[in-house]
């Protein structure tokens, strides 16, 4: 079993504990503790450790002063060193110095137990070394270094997904460059396509008077042939121009490439003193952060994007004339415009991050919110305000946000509705007396005397279009009355017996035109609340629809459904279907879809505009689903009577 000595310098006691209870005494390794930095220099240069494990904040000298102080002296002890956050630059410094590894805090046992075994199997690695030839030592040399570079490569990498400033993401690819080609200096040159230039974007070691007037003609410059090939292009000897009186004895710049952009900038590394060349490992190494730089500049350009484009729709929010209210999962208060503080008389500012039931001081909208969240659908209703305004206010989910509350000021409509419902009230009073009077005179012409077949069909006619008047008036007071919002008697409803006697009225009609009816009552239905007189007349306006736009020897079929805590009632047949185009529109009032096939097929257009009011007095919600020449399903849902 392994006896190597490690040096813990530490001033967490409680971690001194930890690294020696459960990783370096049950594998065998000898435990020395240090609480601070001089502490831990000392005891290194008197007992020469087999590694350290050093942390970098630490009382008297911190971790980099220790690892300097020991590199001064030309003690090489392997050092793995512990830090709260992933620098670039002090991962950089601390391999500069010496380290082999490095372990973020807070670290599990088994993840400082692995770095310990690497670290000190490196170690044992090099000590076998010293007994080979100095080929294999530089070998090892370079390997050490590629691990020191790909470090700085991943630690760059992950800056790259974690950093927003481009600035310093830039900046950090900068300086990584020119430590891992050994460069003198480093730039990084972005693209001006107006100007057809490049310009400084982050440099290292250059001079700040070039710095500030750096800029460079594509189509005149050795870093513009890079933009022009998107090919790296390196220089040697009087060649090797940046630009007119910046000349350099090497140079080599990398293309930035942006995908859907193309390259868009230039990554240079340059020596200005030493002809050192540059390799094809410096190639390698800096087209990696070349592609990082472009993925950050992307990252920026898409998030600068993003950015504006959230400022353009919270401007859009916050000007509307509708109130809007954004609340997050939580019921939280994201936003509430100018609109919604001056309707319901709030200051923005003071109701942003709190509950809604204590920032709305609304009850109606309170339970609106309460009712959206829990139920995950859209809902609506209308909020009267003490100002005697009248809102339309409608709740929608909207998935990863929270729900957003939209109100519309309703007021002159509810005036208008108020004065449309006089006007109907008095016309259909109007229309009744004359009607009852010919309605009289029709009954009356057979006892004054004989009628020719033909006169009897004239009345009949007459008596017909009587009925059709009559019914489309009662239609219309029936939408008026529920429109008003006129209180309905609620009770539980059986809607399998709804149905059946529904069904029973319509099955003369379907039987005298030869369609086939398919319904089976289903048992285990439970009630809903509702008004029965209402329900059954949107079963029968369903019936009547397939029954009138199904041809004789078609079918209808009448089902009732439990899902989960709702009951669905589907109407289907195999009639003439309604068009896409025309599907959005058909629950309107006075709207009929005109076409060959409905022509001659008798209705005023407001029986599925009385099915929608019915069903929205109830909470509930109805659709269609059609084909032409294939047929139509309406169905309406509504909650479960909860007991």
């Amino acid at each position: 079993m392994a006896r190597e000595r490690v040096l813990v310098i530490e001033d967490s006691a409680e971690t001194q504990q930890l690294l020696a209870e459960l990783v370096l005494e049950p594998n065998g390794y000898r435990h020395l503790a240090a609480m601070d930095g001089e502490e831990g220099l000392r005891i290194a240069l008197e007992e020469n450790p087999d590694l350290i494990v050093l942390d970098m904040q630490l009382p008297k000298m911190n971790g980099l002063e220790v690892m300097m102080a020991l590199k001064e002296r030309n003690v090489d002890i392997p050092i793995i060193f512990t830090t709260v956050r992933e620098s670039v630059d002090l991962v950089v410094q601390a391999f500069r110095l010496g380290a082999r590894d490095y372990v973020i805090k807070p670290f599990g046992p088994l993840e400082m137990q692995e770095a310990i075994r690497r670290v000190l199997a490196s170690t044992a690695l090099r000590e076998e070394r010293d007994q080979l030839t100095q080929k294999l030592l530089e070998v090892n040399r370079q390997l050490q270094k590629q691990l020191q570079e790909l470090n700085v490569i991943y630690t760059i990498g992950r800056s790259v997904t974690s950093l927003l400033d481009l600035n310093q993401v830039l900046n950090r690819v900068v300086d990584a460059a020119v430590y891992l080609a050994d460069a003198e200096e480093g730039m990084l040159l972005l693209l001006d396509e107006e100007e057809n230039e490049l310009y400084l974007r982050a440099a290292k070691n250059v001079d700040d008077k070039i710095a500030h007037v750096l800029r460079m003609r594509v189509d005149d410059s050795v870093a513009g042939r890079v933009i022009q090939t998107g090919r790296p292009v390196f220089l040697t000897g009087e060649r090797a121009k940046v630009v007119t009186g910046y000349l350099a004895r090497t140079l080599l710049y990398l293309p930035l490439r942006v995908p859907d952009r193309g390259v868009v900038g230039v990554l240079g590394v340059i020596n200005r003193k030493e002809e050192q060349s540059f390799s094809e490992r410096d190639v390698f190494l800096l087209s990696a952060l070349a592609d990082y730089a472009a993925i950050a500049i992307a990252n920026a350009r898409l998030f600068e994007a993003l950015e504006a484009e959230r400022l353009k729709l919270e401007t859009v929010l916050r000007e509307a004339q509708e109130a809007i209210i954004v609340v997050d999962n939580e019921n939280r208060v994201l936003l509430c415009n100018r609109a919604a503080c001056d309707a319901l008389d709030i200051v923005e500012a003071e109701v942003v991050g709190k509950p809604v039931e204590i920032a709305i001081p609304h009850p109606v909208l309170n339970s609106l919110f309460s009712e959206g969240y829990s139920t995950k659908r859209a809902v609506r209703c209308e909020v009267a305000l003490n100002t005697g305004r009248t809102l339309n206010a409608q709740i929608t989910p909207v998935p990863g946000v929270g729900q957003v509350l939209m109100m519309q000021d309703i007021t002159y409509l509810k005036e208008l509705d108020r004065i449309k419902s006089e006007f109907v009230t008095t016309i259909s009073h109007d229309l009744r007396t004359p009607l009852t009077t010919i309605q009289g005179y029709i009954e009356l012409l057979p006892k004054a005397g004989s009628l020719n077949a033909q006169q009897q069909e004239f009345i009949l006619r007459a008596r017909n279009s009587m009925e059709t008047i009559t019914a489309l008036l009662n239609t219309f007071l029936d939408i008026d009355m529920l429109e008003a919002g006129l209180e309905m008697e609620m009770q539980p409803c059986d809607l399998v017996q709804i149905v059946e006697e529904a069904i029973q009225r319509y099955r003369p009609q379907i039987e005298q035109r030869k369609q086939e009816l398919r319904w089976e009552p289903p048992s285990g239905i439970p009630p809903v609340g509702g008004n029965p007189y209402r329900l059954r007349q949107v079963v029968e306006n369903l019936l009547s629809n397939a029954t009138k736009f199904t041809a004789e020897g078609g079918w209808i079929a009448v089902s009732v459904e439990k899902d989960q805590n709702h009951v669905i009632v589907h109407v289907a047949d195999n009639g003439i279907g309604i068009p896409p185009a025309e599907q959005p529109y058909i629950f309107d009032k006075f709207y009929r879809v005109e076409s060959d096939e409905t022509m001659g097929i008798p209705g005023s257009g407001l029986g599925l505009a009385l099915v929608k009011s019915v069903i929205d007095r109830h909470r509930g919600r109805v659709w269609v689903e059609s084909r032409p020449g294939v047929g139509s399903v309406f169905s309406f849902i509504l909650p479960v009577l909860q007991s």
